[in-house]
């Protein structure tokens, strides 16, 4: 079904864009002059024209939103994964110990010691 509907956008896309180029505009476009004895008049064409490229984009835009639809649909998980969660209470067998409640004391003590020795200004503590 998307792919039939794939094919009737591009087809319409195709006709959108002859319509559009068959139009006369300021500068001349791809249009052919119409003659009054011909089939039809100048401004029956222009009419038809007019109509045509409102009802191709009418298509195109309402068939660009029914794909979006059905693609949207089609590749929308059925069920949530959560083979990935891990619980939040473990913790690795080598970390015995909850970390530190300000990680950068030590590293302040540490300075601080070295601050001392090469006459630094130590850091407050």
């Amino acid at each position: 079904m998307f792919t039939f509907l794939l094919v009737v956008q591009a087809i319409i896309a195709t006709c959108l864009v002859t319509v559009i180029l068959m139009q006369r505009s300021e500068g001349g476009g791809l249009g052919v002059g119409g003659s009054p004895a011909g089939l039809m008049s100048a401004r029956g064409a222009a009419d038809f024209l007019t109509r045509a490229t409102t009802i191709l984009a009418t298509l195109f835009v309402g068939l660009s939103i029914a794909l979006a639809v059905i693609a949207s649909v089609r590749h929308a998980p059925s069920t949530i994964d959560t083979s990935l969660s891990k619980p939040a209470g473990n913790l690795p067998a080598g970390n015995a110990q909850p970390a530190a409640a300000d990680p950068l004391a030590g590293a302040a003590q540490a300075v601080g010691d070295d601050a001392a020795t090469n006459g630094a200004v130590p850091l407050a503590n």
